[in-house]
């Protein structure tokens, strides 16, 4: 949203402009503030099936060409909550997959979720001392990139497999916490 100018349907656009607002302005740096950013596309995403569910071409027989040859290769990009999913197939003569190359939202913003995951172990640990829910907070600060995770890893929220080594200066390992 930070790349937007605005939103293309009437709701969306009340909730992006109160976004910023709240949120001090464009851009916003705040890694939470990405679950708001998602509720506003939702809201868009729901204004605009409601305009294609009223939409007549939507029944079109045009809407849809049926392949007349085997096809032999398949690329397809779909954004989801997770981000961006990048999927490759391959196909033998008779059609069936051979090959399948997916790259998923946690691929693409593995630095980003290692930065945020060491941001949020430094903030939270002091002197050694470690709070009952440190785990979790470490899981928030991933979450806010791939909410999905655990889905993905079938896991719910504070149930996820986890661990935090806590190392002293001189990189010794003083202290592990694990979850899950």
């Amino acid at each position: 949203m930070n790349a937007a100018v605005g939103m293309a349907t009437p709701q969306a656009q009340q909730a992006y402009a109160e976004y910023f607002s709240v949120l001090g302005g464009q851009p916003v740096h705040h890694t939470l503030a990405n679950h708001w950013a998602r509720v506003v596309e939702m809201i868009q995403a729901a204004e605009t099936m409601v305009n294609l569910l009223n939409d007549p071409e939507i029944t079109s027989p045009d809407i849809r060409t049926v392949p007349t040859a085997k096809p032999s290769v398949g690329i397809g990009v779909v954004e989801a909550p997770r981000g961006t999913l990048f999927h490759h197939y391959e196909t033998d003569d008779r059609g069936l997959i051979r090959k399948a190359n997916m790259i998923v939202a946690t691929q693409n913003n593995a630095a980003r979720i290692a930065m945020s995951v060491e941001r949020a172990a430094k903030g939270l640990i002091k002197k050694g001392n470690v709070t009952e829910g440190l785990l979790n907070m470490v899981e928030m600060a991933f979450r806010a990139y791939d909410p999905c995770l655990g889905c993905a890893t079938h896991s719910l929220p504070g149930h996820l497999p986890l661990a935090v080594n806590i190392y002293n200066p001189q990189r010794e390992l003083i202290r592990q916490l694990v979850q899950g």
